[in-house]
């Protein structure tokens, strides 16, 4: 489990297809530190570190995967962000992230909003946003501004900017969302009770 709390930008060095998947080889901070069979959260996404050589450690897509997430359009160079599971005995700064991607969602708009900035995503899937409710864009724990229908957006303070992916992203760039997991579970038995 993760919280949604960014703990470094990875770069990604290497990517190698293999049949229908994709192994990226990314650096980080702490590489050192990680072991291999290790969950690791990229831009959201729960993958297993299955190899690790020096600085760079090395993570596998399968096709679902790549099917449900921004995974496949990933470029060398491209920085991404990293969060380790949560340990059992640490604090849950953000909110229940499962490390499971619902969707991918576009992004919309970029506002500067006199030293924060506002950013406005779209999306297709039947889940939905609450005002002042949680959501997981690419990895990162956010609180929903503006809620409506298949689309939302997030205000990013200049931390949160700088140390992130969001420094990074344009208009049009597609970002991976994980809906907040005791939202959809509410939302799932509405629907049963019909």
């Amino acid at each position: 489990m993760f919280t949604g709390i960014i703990e470094e930008l990875g770069e990604i060095k290497q990517i190698e297809h293999e049949g229908s998947n994709i192994h990226f080889t990314l650096s980080c901070a702490f590489t050192k530190e990680l072991k291999v069979d290790q969950s690791l959260a990229h831009n959201g996404v729960c993958l297993t570190v299955v190899q690790i050589d020096g600085e760079d450690y090395t993570v596998t897509a399968i096709d679902e995967t790549l099917k449900k997430t921004d995974l496949s359009e990933w470029k060398v160079g491209r920085k991404v962000n990293l969060e380790r599971c949560m340990p059992a005995n640490g604090r849950f700064d953000g909110h229940i992230v499962q490390g499971h991607v619902d969707t991918i969602a576009t992004c919309e708009s970029i506002t500067e909003k006199d030293g924060s900035w506002e950013f406005r995503f779209s999306y297709t899937s039947d889940n939905i946003t609450v005002e002042k409710g949680s959501i997981t864009v690419n990895g990162a724990s956010l609180t929903v501004v503006d809620s409506k229908d298949k689309s939302f957006a997030v205000h990013i303070i200049p931390y949160t900017y700088d140390h992130t992916v969001f420094h990074q992203m344009k208009v049009g760039d597609k970002v991976n969302l994980e809906f907040d997991i005791i939202g959809k579970y509410i939302a799932k038995i509405m629907k049963q009770r019909g």
